[in-house]
């Protein structure tokens, strides 16, 4: 790949964020002698965002940090009409006011990220509703529509995966693109957005953008697209069997999330340090450099660093502390997740898979009652025997908790008031 001059550029290529990028040299060039905009679209789809969407929101960073100008777009238009790239199925159509509560909540995700202010370098946060939703349709075709072949559409990744797998993509669907597209040349028409970003599924609809910048405003623009990131197991990243792994505290507690990435794979470690900390890339080679039981030092700290630049230093020490205290010392981590309990409800027993599920341990009362049956159960750090056993006043513990363990690792406290 070409020798990066730029500080943005050399960055993002040695901590692996790149996967492809438009015209690399001019590119370089202008990051090299001038301050660039660049910007990322995040659809309002869930009033959360999770792991996913980490990697764009740290090239932001990055962008930020080497003396640009990042630009957060929030799909306030854009969700109303939904992504079909990497999709099987179309989405859920939101109305309005979900989708505003949606951006409402995702806010401050950005703000521990990124700098937002009126300085030259700040973040801003723009909603692409603005334009979009005011498009009238027939203008919008001939100024922007014609300057699309439906031949070429077709044969994008986003629609042809779809179109081989006999899964229907709306027309509604087939837009997004078009619209997209369109963003990038009002971002450059009213903020000198010179560059858009995104995952590399997003290549086509980037290119789009370009185009139509250079047919209709005759302006040059640029795409950078990073790496779908994925684990050692080949699975996507944020997805676990549990669900999405969120960024939000009020969906997924510091403590769960420091989990997440104290569970990565060993041969994992490495990457996602340089990918999702900001630890030097030395102390990051001397870590990979672990093997055995040694790993595991660097995977909490891979787990300690991610989770202060999510949710502060404070929770992330927090966590630190109590996974040591639950499974180091063989204790209580008194920053597990918690859930409360009427003392009286104890009183005549409550079956303890009923207790697994309405912790979150267990997606049901029949995998709760199978983790008990296959000996994964544990309550008070003691293996459950019993398929129907029952949790009573007794089991409170001298901590005044009760501890319920699914496996090694998944752990709740219950609190009986």
């Amino acid at each position: 790949m070409f020798e990066f001059k730029s500080k943005f550029l050399q960055r993002a290529k040695s901590r692996g964020y790149i996967s492809d990028c438009t015209n690399p040299s001019k590119l370089d060039a202008l990051a090299t002698n001038s301050s660039i905009t660049g910007y990322i679209g995040f659809d309002a789809t869930a009033d959360s965002l999770h792991v996913g969407s980490l990697v764009p929101i740290m090239l932001l960073r990055l962008l930020q940090q080497t003396g640009h100008k990042p630009i957060v777009l929030v799909g306030g238009g854009t969700t109303k009409v939904g992504d079909p790239s990497g999709k099987d199925e179309s989405r859920k159509l939101l109305t309005e006011k979900d989708i505003q509560a949606n951006i409402d909540n995702i806010k401050g995700i950005f703000e521990r990220f990124l700098s937002f202010g009126d300085n030259p370098t700040d973040a801003i946060l723009v909603n692409n509703s603005k334009w979009l939703d005011n498009l009238q349709y027939i203008p919008f075709l001939r100024d922007v529509g014609r300057h699309f072949s439906v031949n070429r559409m077709l044969g994008l990744d986003s629609v042809k995966l779809r179109l081989e797998r006999k899964q229907p993509l709306s027309f509604l669907e087939f837009n997004y693109m078009i619209m997209q597209a369109y963003d990038f040349v009002e971002l450059a028409k009213t903020h000198n957005c010179q560059l858009q970003m995104g995952g590399s599924d997003q290549w086509g609809n980037i290119v789009s953008g370009i185009e139509l910048g250079r047919r209709i405003e005759s302006k040059e623009l640029f795409g950078l697209t990073t790496h779908l990131i994925t684990t050692a197991s080949g699975s996507k990243m944020g997805k676990t069997a549990e669900g999405a792994v969120w960024l939000n505290k009020e969906r997924l507690p510091p403590y769960e999330y420091w989990q997440f990435w104290r569970n990565t794979d060993d041969t994992d470690v490495g990457r996602f340090m340089r990918l999702f900390t900001e630890l030097p890339d030395s102390e990051i080679a001397r870590y990979e450099k672990l093997e055995g039981a040694d790993i595991n030092e660097a995977k909490s700290l891979l787990a300690t660093e991610a989770t202060a630049l999510c949710h502060g230093r404070a929770a992330a020490i927090a966590a630190s502390k109590s996974a040591h205290r639950t499974f180091a010392e063989g204790g209580i981590g008194h920053d597990l997740p918690k859930f409360l309990l009427q003392k009286e409800e104890l009183k005549d027993g409550i079956p303890a898979f009923v207790l697994f599920t309405r912790a979150g341990l267990a997606k049901s009362n029949s995998e709760a009652r199978r983790l008990i049956k296959s000996g994964g159960a544990k309550l008070n750090d003691e293996r459950i025997n019993e398929e129907l056993a029952q949790i009573t006043t007794a089991d409170i513990n001298q901590d005044g908790v009760i501890k319920l363990s699914a496996g090694k690792k998944r752990h709740a406290l219950l609190l009986a008031r």
